[in-house]
């Protein structure tokens, strides 16, 4: 939710969809086919990570940010190694303001 505030905060005109469970995510994906996507590493269901590895080895153009509070450098390893980057928990500003610059960067 801190996240969404944030955003729409900085972007009125994206549209935000948010999923309860990394099962809901992939599905989500799925259907709406973002061009940016967060997700969190502890999520019901199958983990975050996992989400974010079945999404981007299907659609590798979105731009995926996972947070954690868990930033260990295998973390870390593993999301870039299927395109993704690792954000520090807590979301705080700074957080979101790095996540939009990954976002909007030219690819």
């Amino acid at each position: 939710m801190l996240i969404r505030t944030h955003i729409l905060a900085l972007h009125p005109e994206w549209l935000i969809s948010e999923a309860v469970c990394g099962e809901d995510a992939i599905e989500l994906v799925d259907n709406e086919r973002p061009d940016y996507c967060t997700m969190d590493i502890n999520m019901p269901g199958i983990s975050g990570t996992d989400a974010a590895e079945q999404i981007l080895s299907k659609y590798p153009l979105i731009k995926m940010v996972i947070f954690s509070a868990n930033i260990q450098e295998t973390h870390r390893k593993r999301a870039r190694s299927f395109g993704s980057i690792l954000v520090a928990k807590p979301v705080t500003e700074a957080s979101i303001a790095l996540t939009l610059d990954y976002f909007t960067d030219s690819k």
